[in-house]
């Protein structure tokens, strides 16, 4: 794990409002290495959205050097922006952001759209590959009306996944989902780590969703407040096994 995915640099990142100007990151550094799994937490205002809109090649840094797998971030146009977002990220986001109309396989296919190495054929496969990965193998053809939350999240995952990025990003991904169904994903998000050895962000606010992290980064006032490798990282997969038994039935979803 000495390969380092991400290194910042005395990052900042200024706003003017006004006659203000407001810091919502100040002389922020860290990096990450590949495989890690890092949780991202901090208050509404501590600059944590900020952190992750840079680190998804979204926003670019007032000051300071953004280097993403070797590539100097800070000094790209947006197009290069967004070719290096295309190909090295994968984002999972708190309202899944999936296609109304359009299945799940569909769905999962749609960064492929933009990389015109893939024939129709091959993107299919990866699409099904990403499914069977979230173990949706047996849905890939619901529309998301026909899917739980939970099933749209595992969706919007399998679509992360779709590009093999260098890193995955998520932002609250289990803030509109209730507790069991936190568990099963954030049990899946463990997996892709542990068993794949996918380097996970995750910007959560709460702290028990944190736990099952490796490494906590809190953030204040736009600055690090604390940077801490978690010594007892909870398992998502016991949590849900000691959880009581629910009716099964209550979460039918119907068939296409």
């Amino acid at each position: 794990m000495s390969n380092v995915i991400v290194d910042i640099k005395n990052l900042k990142r200024e706003f003017t409002i006004g006659d203000e100007v407001v810091k919502a990151l100040n002389d922020v550094t860290f990096t990450i290495k590949a495989g890690e799994f890092i949780t991202i937490m901090g208050n509404s205002g501590s600059g944590k959205t900020t952190l992750l809109n840079i680190l998804g090649c979204l926003e670019k840094p007032t000051i300071g050097e953004y280097w993403l797998d070797g590539v100097n971030v800070s000094n790209l146009t947006k197009n290069q922006l967004a070719g290096l977002r295309n190909k090295k990220l994968g984002f999972v986001f708190q309202s899944y952001n999936l296609l109304a109309r359009t299945s799940a396989i569909e769905n999962v296919e749609l960064p492929l759209l933009y990389n015109n190495t893939y024939s129709a054929t091959q993107r299919k496969e990866k699409a099904i590959k990403a499914l069977e990965a979230v173990k949706l193998g047996d849905r890939m053809y619901h529309l998301p009306s026909q899917l739980s939350g939970g099933q749209q999240q595992r969706v919007a995952i399998a679509r992360a996944l779709i590009n093999d990025p260098v890193m995955i990003l998520a932002d609250e991904a289990t803030g509109n989902l209730d507790s069991r169904t936190s568990y099963e994903i954030m049990m899946l998000i463990q997996e892709l780590n542990s068993q794949q050895g996918k380097t996970i962000v995750f910007v959560t606010h709460e702290p028990d969703i944190a736990t099952f992290s490796k490494r906590t980064i809190t953030l204040k006032d736009g600055k690090i407040l604390s940077d801490n490798q978690n010594e007892h990282v909870a398992s998502a997969k016991e949590v849900l096994a000691s959880l009581p038994a629910i009716n099964q039935t209550a979460d039918v979803i119907p068939k296409p």
